[in-house]
């Protein structure tokens, strides 16, 4: 069996693009399909999935690693978060043909399961708390923590929310009074068994980051994610050692490479690579058997597409410090649509998909429908399928 093409399909859902990888083989029928998609940067992810293709066409598909390491070394020039997507959308197609071959779901090969079942949570985004950012008059958290209830009567035991300002750290009293406030009313709203995680998307510097995380450290957040900006890995242990809560960061860290200091310095409680940009499963495998060295939990970052969710399902159930799984299903309602899957939640858990390969298929035909379109600068708000608008 050998690679016969290599081909993307881009599918617009409002807040980025999706873009699908498709490797086809000489086989008929057998093909296998991954994920690489990148906000702001789909035409240079397309062009790398394009600019590998020549590296492949031909090979064993069956050669993941061989193939892994043609594409990062060969290049010579190393290639980035663009190159490294595109190289995690091929890795996960070529291990969906390996499992369609053997007839075996992913996470067999993987090592087997560890687990009977994946714990989800979901992002609430930045409900109202724009409006503090604007004005001198702190919004009402009501919103945000109604919206928090009616994901938690959806079955999820865990949420996400963004408290930090879009453009610049918390840097004056309101606004930390503000973040308390909204915590407080989401601690109150959701009560003591319910997890609360705290975005923060790198906005602070190392002092109020610090500052926040006290704040909020009596409504116990499972971790603050990304308190400060991941290029200086020493800020972040900084921040780590002086923080009374668990610190989560890794979100834009791509190879293993990237996540050795991190780990070595031990500057993270939680790290959280994205399987469509560290460079797929079986790098991100990699990155979490370091991990588990140090004794640091795994939280996939994912806020794309149903391939994606396909891929960190299987790696969340093959793998033995994981700890919980972002997900993204309110983004666009027709999300379900674009893909055939046999993909299950139940109670804010994913459950085993034992169909050969990852269980998910495009639906080209469907997936046309959203043609690729530029996203737009600060177009930040996503409609669920509550009809709940969430800002991010």
């Amino acid at each position: 069996m050998r690679i016969a093409a290599v081909r993307t399909v881009v599918v617009n859902a409002q807040m980025r693009n999706w873009v699908f990888v498709k490797i086809e083989t000489d086989q008929a029928g057998l093909w296998g399909w991954g994920e690489a998609s990148l906000e702001w940067k789909t035409r240079a992810v397309v062009g790398a999935v394009e600019d590998f293709a020549p590296m492949l066409i031909g090979e064993d598909p069956a050669r993941i690693e061989h193939l892994y390491q043609k594409m990062y070394r060969q290049s010579f020039w190393r290639v980035g978060v663009i190159g490294m997507s595109a190289i995690s959308g091929i890795d996960q197609a070529l291990w969906d043909i390996r499992g369609k071959a053997l007839g075996q779901p992913v996470y067999q090969l993987l090592g087997g399961a560890v687990r009977d079942r994946v714990r989800m949570y979901t992002h609430l985004g930045g409900g109202d708390m724009k409006a503090v950012y604007e004005t001198h008059h702190a919004p009402d958290p009501a919103p945000m923590v109604e919206l928090a209830q009616q994901v938690v009567a959806r079955g999820y035991g865990a949420v996400k929310v963004l408290l930090t300002p879009p453009t610049e750290s918390l840097s004056r009293s309101i606004e930390i009074r503000s973040a308390e406030r909204f915590m407080r009313a989401l601690r109150e709203g959701l009560g003591d068994d319910i997890d609360i995680m705290v975005d923060c998307h790198g906005r602070h510097s190392p002092a109020n980051a610090i500052e926040f995380c006290r704040v909020l450290a009596p409504y116990r957040p499972y971790f603050v994610e990304e308190p400060v900006p991941p290029e200086n890995v020493d800020a972040m242990v900084e921040v780590r050692r002086a923080s009374p809560v668990p610190i989560a960061t890794g979100e834009r860290l791509v190879t293993r490479f990237e996540f050795r200091q991190l780990l070595e310095k031990q500057a993270c409680h939680v790290i959280q690579p994205d399987l469509c940009h560290c460079g797929g499963l079986w790098e991100a495998k990699k990155i979490a058997a370091m991990a588990e060295t140090y004794y640091v939990g795994v939280a996939p970052h994912n806020p794309l597409g149903p391939v994606a969710n396909a891929a960190a399902l299987h790696f969340a159930l093959s793998t033995p410090n994981f700890l919980i799984q972002e997900d993204m299903l309110s983004d666009v309602p027709w999300r379900w649509e674009v893909v055939r899957h046999q993909l299950e939640t139940k109670d804010g858990y994913w459950l085993p998909c034992d169909a050969p390969g990852l269980g998910v298929e495009v639906d080209e035909e469907a997936a046309r429908k959203h043609p690729f379109q530029q996203e737009v600068l600060h177009a930040t708000t996503v409609r669920a399928h509550d009809n709940a608008v969430l800002d991010w």
